[in-house]
């Protein structure tokens, strides 16, 4: 092919089809250069066609695709096929470079000026980092970092290079590490807008929405009119629960620009939030419309629990899935939708192929190990004793305010939430991320987390000084004073801070913990039904989130043993059961006198940001407490995961 050989080079190619199947992809992508190249544009097309059905995201077939359109003059086909690689690999130069022609040639400015500025960026950049943005759209995130550390050992200062390896950092959960990266970039560059918008963007996902906020509105005061800019802040808004004037910012883009889909989806978000449902479904519907394949739009119908699709959306989204243009980000979404709405029409079978095959891709996509899940219990068990707490009796922040509710996802505690934030006395705020960073801050205090999340803690808690405690427990309390109202307590929700209770004694040894359990069929397969914005890597697989419900109990049983009554356990089913007698137990345990409207909490109106929020909004009812019998069949695996002693605790074969 180098020396122009092509029929030579088809030949060849052709013989080694047949060979190692690793070499497959890069056989196929390489005879359909050839056949386009000697203009056998049929067979080009019949041998993308394959490459593209076995890897629906090699964006380097998607740009071959556009090279061929664009040889026989489908102007159209081009674009989209060009459009499809950039989403997947935005270093491909090539398809840039013929967007900006075909742009232009259709007469659209804007979309043009975008690529020419992609162009401009990607042309500027070193070699080494263009091989670095490359690797990382592949998918190559380990070579892709060993690359830009060999670049910055040469380059130490190269802004552009700490905000690549920031971006890899993100994406490997190394959070902390991402941060002072873009906050080094940012001093040596303050005015970098690519930069400050990666930093904002992290701090949204690591739920520093009142620093992301001042960083956004740092973007804002440097380009008024960035509609980028302003959705961003919009996010920030949304995270700080200003709901009302994040759909006012959401809103200005959309009207301001066609076509904002993503945003369309992100202000349904916010109405579903405050209780406009209606406004959530029509925001959602219309994100349908506008791209038929956005799987995360009809999954937002799907999620809220009360959206039923017509028989014409369903075939819709069953031809969606199987399209060979849809992305995997778009068909996992699209499959989880489809597992719902078959649910729905009682077609089990086939709710659980599409559940089942939901799970599977986003195996491939999230980092669960159940080994080091392991390892983590057994860390917390060793370290976290009797003795330990023994020896820091008198440690921590005195303050009584944080009610904790933990447990696994869908194990009833937005109702519990829901319940105690009903009460004059208590303030609902959201899941809070502080007790997991201070967890990472510890795991490794000088910097250098892995993405599995070795590291120092908890075995560090043990060497601290009793003042450490103290100084964290305020500082706890200082940073989540923004997310509070008036109320003397208020409610954090992060189900994983099950993991640290042991912390929490040590920092903040009179707040109040509630243990939020379900049934573990119940509970596990709803979190296998169930699409989480991140986190959660558990439970996409039946085996994965069964270990991990036995791990939980296993840890539960031992802060039991160590801290005993420092944890009220509420059972759902009791809760659903008899629910007066269930939150005067909850009550009794804060120190709250008991008020009625704890009873008639579905009346209450505040934002809640769970997949629960519609069920929480209406009175207690039973229907969901059996809904994984009409899987049973299916649940094998689950079942063997549980264990013996958890299958026995609950009677289950």
């Amino acid at each position: 092919m180098e020396r122009g050989e092509f029929e030579a080079a088809e030949v060849l190619l052709i013989r080694s089809l047949g060979g190692r199947e690793e070499a497959l992809p890069e056989a196929l992508y390489l005879l359909a250069v050839s056949q386009r190249r000697q203009l056998k544009h049929q067979h080009a097309d019949k041998t993308l066609q394959e490459l593209i059905t076995l890897q629906p995201e090699n964006a380097r077939a998607w740009q071959e695709r556009g090279h061929l359109c664009l040889s026989v003059n489908q102007l159209d086909k081009a674009r989209g096929a060009y459009e499809q690689a950039v989403r997947r690999n935005p270093a491909l130069l090539a398809s840039w470079k013929a967007l900006v022609n075909l742009y232009g040639r259709a007469g659209l400015a804007e979309p043009a000026a975008a690529a020419r500025a992609e162009v401009s960026y990607l042309s500027g950049l070193p070699e080494a980092l263009l091989g670095v943005l490359s690797l990382f759209s592949d998918g190559k995130f380990l070579k892709a970092d060993q690359l830009c550390r060999q670049f910055l050992r040469q380059n130490r200062q190269h802004v552009e290079g700490m905000r690549l390896l920031a971006m890899i950092g993100e994406h490997l959960g190394v959070l902390m590490d991402a941060e002072f990266l873009l906050e080094t970039a940012l001093e040596l560059e303050p005015d970098n807008g690519r930069v400050r918008y990666d930093y904002a963007n992290l701090l949204l996902k690591m739920q520093k929405f009142e620093k992301a906020r001042q960083e956004t509105g740092t973007l804002l005061a440097s380009g008024p009119e960035n509609f980028r800019y302003l959705a961003l802040h919009a996010n920030a808004l949304a995270g700080l629960g200003e709901h009302e004037a994040a759909i006012t910012a959401y809103n200005r883009v959309i009207e301001a620009r066609d076509g904002q889909f993503v945003l369309m989806v992100m202000r349904g978000h916010a109405e579903k939030t405050i209780g406009r449902l209606d406004d959530a479904i029509a925001s959602y519907r219309s994100a349908c419309g506008m791209q038929p394949l956005y799987g995360d739009a009809f999954w937002s119908l799907a999620n809220t629990k009360t959206y039923r699709f017509t028989p014409g959306e369903i075939e819709h989204m069953r031809q969606a899935e199987a399209s060979e243009r849809i992305g995997v980000d778009d068909r996992i979404h699209m499959c989880f939708a489809l597992g719902k709405a078959l649910e729905d029409t009682g077609a089990y079978g086939e709710s659980f192929t599409y559940y089942e095959r939901g799970n599977l891709l986003k195996q491939g996509v999230v980092q669960h190990r159940r080994d080091f899940l392991e390892r983590r219990v057994r860390a917390q068990i060793s370290v976290c004793n009797q003795a330990l707490f023994a020896a820091h009796r008198d440690s921590g922040c005195p303050a009584r305010d944080p009610i904790f509710i933990v447990g696994l996802p869908r194990a009833g505690s937005t109702l519990l939430e829901q319940i105690l934030a009903s009460h004059s006395m208590v303030d609902g705020t959201m899941e809070l991320p502080n007790v997991i960073a201070l967890s990472q801050r510890l795991r490794s205090p000088l910097g250098g987390a892995t993405a599995e999340g070795e590291g120092r803690y908890p075995a560090i808690l043990a060497e601290l000084e009793p003042d450490y405690f103290r100084r964290f427990g305020e500082q706890f309390m200082e940073d989540t004073r923004v997310y509070r109202g008036d109320a003397p307590l208020f409610i954090d929700k992060n189900p994983n801070n099950f993991f640290h209770i042991g912390l929490i004694r040590l920092i903040l040894p009179n707040a109040k913990i509630i243990d939020a359990r379900r049934h573990p069929l119940a509970c596990c397969f709803s979190g296998f039904k169930q699409l989480f914005g991140q986190g959660q890597e558990f439970s996409y697989g039946l085996q994965e989130i069964g270990d991990y419900y036995r791990r939980y109990v296993e840890l539960m049983q031992h802060w039991d043993e160590v801290l005993p009554g420092f944890v009220l356990r509420v059972q759902h089913e009791d809760v659903v059961e008899n629910l007066e007698r269930e939150v005067r137990r909850m009550l009794e345990f804060c120190g709250l006198p008991f008020e009625a409207a704890c009873l008639e909490f579905h009346t209450t109106v505040r934002s809640v940001r769970t997949p629960s929020s519609e069920q929480v909004r209406q009175p207690i009812y039973r229907t969901g407490l059996d809904a994984w019998q009409h899987y049973d069949r299916w649940l094998a695996p689950l079942k063997r995961a549980l264990g013996p002693e958890v299958r026995a605790a609950y009677g289950i074969d």
